[in-house]
């Protein structure tokens, strides 16, 4: 299976290939090579090292883990299908709405174990956004399980047997409904 990794600025990878021309692919037989991956997987943004696309990651079908962390990918994302992968990291991107992503990993990733979404608004954690308390990450945390049912690990900590249990009971009622602006009175 292929190991890549794909960071944004300010990560250990980032200041690595600094402009996101070449990243290390490591494959079974432990020979390692570089590419110009960008061609391949991955759209620049206009901020340097910072993706929004992820077009042409379907040439690596055997990928196992994929690191994603800080860079602009929002509610377009679209990954294509890799059956292998198992592990995937979001964190600090600009995702937004949880359901259609949900939705989209439970099509595209069917052994997908590890999850981390922290620093997107899709992700309700009290350390980035204040007004957002346990209770609410705990609800999060059921909405996932019921739309990932393989999951083992999401965000920062160990899926439960009590999770598992009560995110097929009570799940898909914890979806977050965004109200709709309405005028008072009308």
């Amino acid at each position: 299976p292929v190991l890549t990794a794909l960071q944004g600025e300010g990560s250990t990878t980032a200041s690595l290939c600094k402009s996101w021309s070449r990243v290390l692919v490591i494959i079974d037989d432990f020979r390692s090579f570089t590419e110009d991956i960008l061609r391949v997987s991955a759209t620049p943004s206009e901020k340097e090292g910072l993706l929004r696309s992820l077009e042409g990651l379907k040439t690596f079908s055997y990928l196992e883990e994929l690191i994603l962390d800080n860079n602009l990918l929002g509610n377009d994302l679209l990954l294509p299908r890799l059956p292998h992968l198992h592990t995937l990291t979001l964190n600090k991107n600009q995702i937004t709405e949880l359901e259609s992503l949900l939705d989209h990993l439970a099509e595209v990733v069917p052994s997908l174990q590890y999850l981390s979404l922290l620093g997107n608004v899709a992700c309700p954690n009290e350390l980035v956004c204040k007004e957002k308390d346990e209770d609410d990450y705990q609800r999060y945390r059921y909405f996932v399980l019921h739309k990932l049912t393989n999951l083992k690990f999401l965000d920062t900590r160990k899926v439960t047997r009590r999770e598992r249990e009560e995110a097929l009971v009570r799940g898909a009622f914890m979806k977050v409904v965004k109200p709709k602006d309405a005028k008072v009175g009308e």
